[in-house]
């Protein structure tokens, strides 16, 4: 298997459907894509019913080209991210990775248009972080969310309105941004430089005004970030976390206790925004955000500088600051079903609270003339409480 089989098999993959999001390859199994959080099979000439460990690791090999920082990375670590390039026809972000012996691979394709965060109905608090002109930015959620995505399009807006000096580091590089109103350099991890933390601090002698980090993985990245924001930079980063107080939490936990408080007040006067997302399926088929953002107040740095407490929450803060832009996973929930975006069981299932998003689903049914609930033929129970007993038989 050599490279031209390599693009002949990758075109055919993503010839095989449509919104294909993901390209798998594991041993034991067919070639597969993922189209709209589904895992489908590929039909290919010849058939390919069960890929062996040689088929991958050969695919793999061809995929990492002679690369040796990813060989080496690929067996010190167990894993391994490149970019790879079909030629007039897509990008992918790769992942290369061992088990139980073998090597499996997800080609995770890109997209070629940098949305907008109108084309992709980002809430308005996007529209305010790209305003920003300091400070540090977190797009949080699990792998897969569209974080990428969401920060790509922070940057489209920006690039479309502001003479400004981007600086991102990236692994790998996903979006190509054109040069717009803006200057952009994209670097990528292992190309262009050896570490987030490395690559940040050479990006604060390079005259930026924005920096893009794809993920704060350290303490030492966050450290360089906070010095950028505290310097007058916008820092825009990622975090694997579910929420805003989760985010918090796992800068606080990169620090020895003795540092907190420093940290504490570091992050409190820096901090900007932080924007979960989650992805949920669509009605019709495929998938939409869903998002929780919280932006900087006074009552967020005091949670931030003393920590949360009964009544004195994130999620308080965010669910009273509606006016201020920032919007509860719950109430967004509740907005998209109104919409007609997703199911009614959908809401329930990804709620953060149950019972808020049901009393939401309710309301709205209600506005409709819709039946809120499955009781029928409620009668009162005259009888309740009395005596069985027929007096006139004692």
């Amino acid at each position: 298997m050599k490279k031209p089989e390599i693009d002949y098999i990758l075109t055919k993959m993503l010839e095989s459907n449509i919104n294909i999001s993901d390209c798998i390859l594991t041993v034991g199994k067919p070639f597969q894509v993922e189209t709209a959080g589904q895992l489908v099979p590929v039909e290919l000439e010849p058939t390919f019913e069960k890929l062996t460990p040689f088929q991958t690791e050969i695919f793999a090999l061809n995929l990492i080209n002679q690369d040796q920082r990813l060989l080496e990375t690929l067996i010190r670590e167990g894993s391994c991210d490149l970019s790879y390039e079909l030629p007039g026809i897509a990008r992918f972000r790769v992942n290369i990775f061992s088990q139980l012996g073998h090597y499996s691979i997800v080609l995770r394709k890109l997209e070629s248009k940098i949305p907008s965060c109108a084309e992709l109905g980002l809430p308005e608090a996007f529209y305010s972080i790209a305003a920003e002109k300091n400070g540090i930015v977190l797009i949080t959620g699990a792998t897969g969310t569209g974080k990428t995505t969401s920060l790509a399009a922070v940057i489209n807006e920006i690039n479309e309105h502001n003479s400004v000096h981007i600086i991102t580091l990236e692994d790998p590089v996903e979006y190509m941004h054109s040069q717009k109103k803006a200057t952009i350099n994209q670097r990528e991890l292992g190309k262009d430089f050896d570490t987030f933390a490395n690559g940040l601090r050479a990006a604060l002698r390079q005259a930026p005004n924005v920096i893009l980090v794809g993920e704060i993985r350290d303490r030492e990245s966050v450290e360089i970030a906070l010095n950028a924001a505290e310097t007058g930079h916008l820092v825009l980063s990622t975090l694997h976390t579910i929420d805003a107080g989760q985010t918090i939490n796992r800068i606080l936990g990169m620090f020895n206790i003795d540092e907190e408080n420093q940290i504490r007040t570091r992050l409190a006067d820096s901090l900007r925004w932080i924007v979960c997302q989650r992805l949920m399926p669509k009605v019709g088929g495929g998938r939409i955000a869903a998002f929780e953002a919280m932006g900087t107040s006074l009552r967020v740095k005091d949670i931030i500088l003393h920590g949360e407490s009964e009544g004195k929450t994130f999620f308080d803060v965010i669910r009273q600051g509606k006016a201020f832009g920032m919007i509860t996973f719950d109430s967004c929930i509740v907005e998209l079903y109104e919409k007609g975006l997703i199911t009614e069981e959908t809401a329930r299932a990804y709620a953060s609270n149950k019972s808020s998003v049901g009393r939401g689903i309710d309301a709205i049914k209600s506005d409709r003339g819709e039946k809120t609930t499955d009781l029928h033929k409620l009668e009162v129970d005259f009888q309740y409480g009395k005596s069985k007993v027929d007096p006139w038989k004692i």
